[in-house]
């Protein structure tokens, strides 16, 4: 396969990802600041910190604002993390791949960005959140589905893959921080109802309430939750899960193209890592600081990946 082709559909995937998890993180920030009790603006210097934007938004805003934030990252072309942004450039990709992709697929992209351009026209109100995020969630499913049920298992399957697995990882460490590195008023509160409360919205907002329910039968503490969502392989949305998926289809490449690149290494380290972590040791460590250290190493994958199979050539 070309590296045009293959950069393409990786970063199509990678933007879809990212678009529904900036979405997951905006959501994270509505039901956290739910749960205080004065004013709530300051918590999204925590999310803007987490996606990565803060200096970005500074930029172009003079103050922090939940409304101004909330805004920058759903909708704001100035921010090419923004949940728009993000789904025109998965369908500008697409566009590029279009022969690599299925009817179905294209569809779905195409889509999903007719109908958030017609909802992110102008800035959203408060009361149309709600089905403003769903709505993100629902159309880039849908775009998954038609994939995973159309695509053939070859190596365009494969970039995409590891695309959506990369990006998935990385925002579930950013969702995490969040909550952990920020959204805790004081470390008082550790253990208190408003701590578990505030763990509990981040579950709702990776959709893994019902799945962690079943696994812990409802007992909401840190380290459980912090265990679901980095070391537990069955959960999708887990750091686990993810690099074993991108363990995976960068095996299943190898065989494919009969060689192998410094980014096979890396994921089996990093998977290897994980699997071999307890969530106690992790917290001993410092979750925080394992979250940074995680994004680091999982961003320089995407390098390797990029420069392994020369994506720009």
């Amino acid at each position: 396969m070309l590296g045009r082709t293959a950069n393409g559909l990786y970063w199509m995937f990678r933007y879809i990802e990212r678009g529904e998890n900036i979405a997951r993180l905006i959501d994270a920030g509505l039901r956290v600041a739910l749960t205080r009790t004065g004013p709530s603006d300051d918590d999204w210097d925590g999310v803007l910190q987490s996606a990565g934007v803060r200096a970005d938004f500074d930029a172009v805003h003079g103050t922090l604002t939940s409304a101004d934030a909330i805004d920058y990252l759903l909708r704001d072309h100035a921010n090419p993390s923004s949940v728009m942004s993000c789904i025109e450039a998965a369908r500008n990709n697409a566009r590029m791949v279009r022969t690599a992709l299925t009817r179905e697929t294209w569809e779905a992209t195409n889509e999903c960005w007719i109908e958030l351009k017609r909802m992110l026209a102008k800035r959203v109100r408060a009361a149309d959140m709600p089905e403003v995020i769903d709505t993100i969630k629902r159309r880039t499913g849908l775009i998954r589905g038609a994939f995973h049920g159309t695509m053939l298992r070859d190596d365009v399957y494969n970039f995409a893959r590891i695309g959506s697995s990369i990006e998935r990882a990385d925002n579930t460490a950013r969702i995490l921080d969040v909550k952990y590195y920020v959204l805790l008023p004081a470390i008082s509160h550790v253990g208190s109802s408003l701590d578990n409360l505030q763990w509990e919205s981040i579950l709702r907002s990776v959709s893994a309430h019902r799945s962690y329910s079943w696994v812990y039968d409802g007992d909401y503490t840190a380290s459980n939750i912090a265990d679901f969502l980095i070391l537990n392989e069955r959960m999708p949305r887990s750091l686990a899960y993810s690099y074993d998926k991108i363990v995976s289809n960068l095996g299943y490449l190898a065989e494919l193209y009969g060689e192998t690149h410094a980014a096979h290494e890396t994921a089996s380290t990093t998977l290897t890592l994980l699997r071999s972590l307890s969530i106690g040791e992790i917290m001993e460590q410092g979750l925080h600081e394992f979250i940074e250290e995680f994004i680091a190493h999982n961003n320089r994958l995407g390098g390797e990946i990029s420069e392994g199979y020369r994506f720009y050539r």
